[in-house]
């Protein structure tokens, strides 16, 4: 199947073209006719499946042929997001193909200055990427109008609902028109993601395009086991002695993905952090060096790490194993992508060993443990319990287990002060 048989416009099967892209891939497949004859969808999808342009390029499409016209500030399709990087990433997809096409669109998400984007906003939109919090924040000052919106997208659904953003989405739903074309996408089906599509969607198709959590084919995974204290020190023997280019490694926590970007750069490893807590423009900066090969290494927390798209990433290191099982998937996927092979290992101590045995029983894959040599664990070490980033302890969750409140009492802090969602 080729893109030209989808029935898309001339316009964006050229934009398509542009781009080298000839086939599309299995989600967009099923996806594009599905939203180009303006049905209501529900995709399981996982980032790196192409499912952005498949429902970009739909999207284009079907607002050129309503024939309506903007009235005034009105927004006619909106997509929602949970991460600025997730944004960012869609607002160039839109633009890219969509650049034959007299719509216009932008991005809005937090970190920056509101002025500019109100300023363009005021200009007329036809397309608005966003993330919830920044979103509500323009609705509070007026400064965009919902009502004649025509293409809801609720893009990494899942994502957003860990990340305490249900309420937020229930007041965008109560300020967009009932009848309107909704695509959802989300990398697992959860019940509540289950609960929000019943209420949502208007007899969706259903596409899943691989198994829920399945841990991509494209992706040589395993294990190094290795004592906490000396896992900086494997770490950057491993960058060295296979002469690694370019390495996106996992880190739980803020603070600690700081400190390890400072100490392989001590290292002579050129490194860099990402995470919520950095400026929007310090987190741009670093993925465009870390994309133009200006740094070998960057570091990421689990949110900021979404949105990070990159072809050909050979390796993803996961210095500490996630809290959450599904995280591991969405870690691994940052690698192997587009058909490319990838590599993804994980740096394992003593106290992780309940954390590894959840993400098997999650992905139904025993991962091979290969032990370098001069880094054997030692055996008295006794395990400790895992601290959260806060003081506290933190403990995995099962994935068969019953889901725990995204945030507990932080939620009820976030609707009372509120603070910027988007921060990992």
């Amino acid at each position: 199947m080729s893109f030209e048989t989808l029935g898309l416009r001339a316009e964006l099967l050229r934009a398509v073209s542009e781009k080298g892209y000839t086939t599309p891939s299995p989600i967009q497949q099923q996806a594009i006719p599905s939203v180009l004859a303006g049905k209501d969808l529900m995709g399981g999808a996982q980032t790196g499946t192409g499912k952005t342009a498949g429902f970009t390029l739909p999207l284009l499409h079907n607002l050129m042929s309503s024939g309506k016209n903007q009235k005034g500030r009105a927004i006619r399709a909106l997509v929602l997001t949970p991460t600025r990087e997730l944004a960012a990433q869609v607002g160039e997809s839109v633009e890219m193909y969509g650049k034959y096409l007299p719509l216009r669109s932008t991005v809005i998400f937090g970190g920056v200055s509101i002025n500019p984007q109100i300023k363009k906003l005021k200009n007329g939109i036809d397309i608005l990427v966003a993330t919830p919090g920044r979103l509500l924040d323009h609705v509070n000052q007026k400064t965009l109008d919902l009502s004649q919106l025509e293409i809801l997208v609720l893009d990494e659904a899942d994502r957003m609902l860990d990340m305490g953003f249900i309420h937020d989405i229930r007041k965008v739903l109560a300020l967009v028109p009932k009848k309107k074309q909704t695509l959802l996408f989300s990398a697992t089906f959860s019940n509540d993601i289950k609960k929000l599509a019943n209420g949502l969607l208007n007899n969706p198709t259903l596409i899943e395009v691989a198994r829920v959590n399945a841990a991509t084919e494209t992706v040589t995974q395993v294990i190094h086991p290795v004592d906490k204290g000396r896992k900086r020190e494997l770490l950057s023997f491993l960058i060295g002695s296979n002469n690694w280019q370019q390495v996106l490694v996992f880190n739980r926590t803020k603070h600690g993905a700081n400190r390890l970007a400072e100490q392989l750069t001590t290292d002579g490893i050129n490194s860099a952090a990402i995470h919520g807590n950095k400026s929007q423009s310090a987190r741009t900066k670093a993925l465009a060096d870390f994309k133009a090969g200006k740094i070998r290494v960057l570091v990421a927390t689990d949110i900021a790490a979404r949105g990070i798209d990159i072809d050909q990433l050979p390796h993803v290191v996961n210095y500490e194993l996630p809290n959450v099982a599904e995280d591991y998937v969405h870690r691994i996927g940052r690698t192997g992508r587009a058909g490319n092979e990838g590599e993804a290992m994980s740096l394992v101590c003593v106290d992780e060993l309940k954390l590894l045995k959840d993400i098997e029983r999650l992905i139904n894959f025993d991962i091979p443990q290969v032990i370098i040599d001069g880094y054997t664990p030692d055996p008295s070490i006794k395990a400790e319990p895992i601290q959260n980033g806060r003081g506290g302890q933190q403990r995995g969750r099962r994935p068969s287990g019953k889901k725990q409140n995204p945030g507990g009492n932080q939620n009820k802090k976030r609707n009372q002060q509120r603070r910027k969602p988007q921060a990992a």
